[in-house]
């Protein structure tokens, strides 16, 4: 699609009237409110073991375990090691066709999201086989140690300097595991809200309603506009991660900054909006930032939805 031409967006007038100011306050307020819930409520700790409570403290286990007890950690490590390699090649199609121009656009910013939450979630699913593997051998491993100690056999000590070592490697090992985990859950729960709003205002509002010209109804466009929502609707069926609600927050600053990056770039360079309700120069400018910033709230709500009722089914 053609962006539209708009003039003057660099000067004083454009950016200084009551429709900008308007339009900041439906993007900054709810910045900063997030930033305050998540300084109350988010927790980086994680477990190595599932809680017993039922609460949403997250676990490394729930990361790579499919939510179905019966369904081996591979299938669920394949499923993610092909969605990363189909948004891959798409997001490097589209990088060689349009090159840097691509991530003008909110959609490409939550596709590569997605493709990174893929990617982090097939290097975990790896982890996560070769800790089932091991599980598995454990019993095995246990008899032999039976087996030895009843000969007469005795394993090796380290030695306290070796000991100390160890345990430093293990314990860094541990933490910076724990930091990436937290880090993909919180790019799962971020990436499903974004999902969700871009896939419904694109075939909602821009597809049907927007006459934009020279717009062409590719495969790449319908792709680009489907295959990230479907791929991690699939991935969340076979999952076991939570969705607690407070993360709704790192979803209105993932779009809050994409906002903030359109009106710092705008502010020095005379180019077109990607999306025409985000032009600010109309006077229905403050109506449309609102309506978009209320749909947050319907796009994240349904896919915790969606967990919620995935869980209640299983249970």
């Amino acid at each position: 699609m053609n962006l539209e031409n708009v003039l003057e967006f660099t000067s004083f007038d454009y950016w200084f009237n009551w429709r900008v100011l308007l339009c900041a306050i439906w993007v900054i307020v709810p910045m900063i409110v997030s930033l305050l819930v998540l300084w109350k409520y988010e927790d980086s700790s994680v477990q190595t073991q599932p809680s017993l409570n039922g609460n949403d403290v997250l676990c490394i286990d729930d990361v790579w375990r499919p939510c179905f007890e019966r369904i081996h950690p591979g299938w669920l490590l394949g499923f993610r090691v092909l969605g990363f390699c189909f948004l891959l090649a798409n997001n490097i199609a589209r990088f060689a066709n349009r090159g840097w121009r691509i991530y003008y656009y909110y959609t490409q910013w939550t596709f590569t999201l997605i493709a990174i939450y893929f990617g982090m979630g097939s290097l975990l699913s790896i982890y996560g086989c070769l800790q089932y593997k091991k599980q598995g051998n454990t019993g095995l491993i246990a008899d032999q140690v039976g087996i030895d100690a009843e000969n007469g056999f005795r394993s090796p000590l380290i030695d306290g300097d070796n000991m100390v070592s160890f345990e430093k490697r293990k314990t860094s090992g541990s933490e910076a595991l724990k930091s990436y985990v937290h880090l993909f859950q919180i790019i799962y729960q971020m990436g499903a809200g974004a999902a969700v709003l871009t896939d419904s205002i694109y075939w909602t509002v821009i597809f049907p309603f927007l006459s934009l010209q020279d717009y062409e109804m590719s495969f790449m466009t319908v792709n680009l506009h489907t295959s990230n929502l479907v791929l991690l609707l699939i991935d969340t069926f076979l999952n076991r991660l939570k969705f607690p609600l407070f993360r709704f927050s790192y979803f209105i600053l993932w779009t809050g900054c994409f906002v903030l990056f359109q009106w710092i770039l705008h502010m020095f360079i005379s180019v077109g909006w990607p999306y025409p309700f985000l032009n600010l120069s109309l006077d229905m400018a403050p109506v449309w930032y609102l309506l978009v910033a209320l749909l947050h709230l319907p796009s994240y709500g349904l896919f915790a939805l969606i967990v919620k009722i995935k869980y209640k089914l299983i249970s």
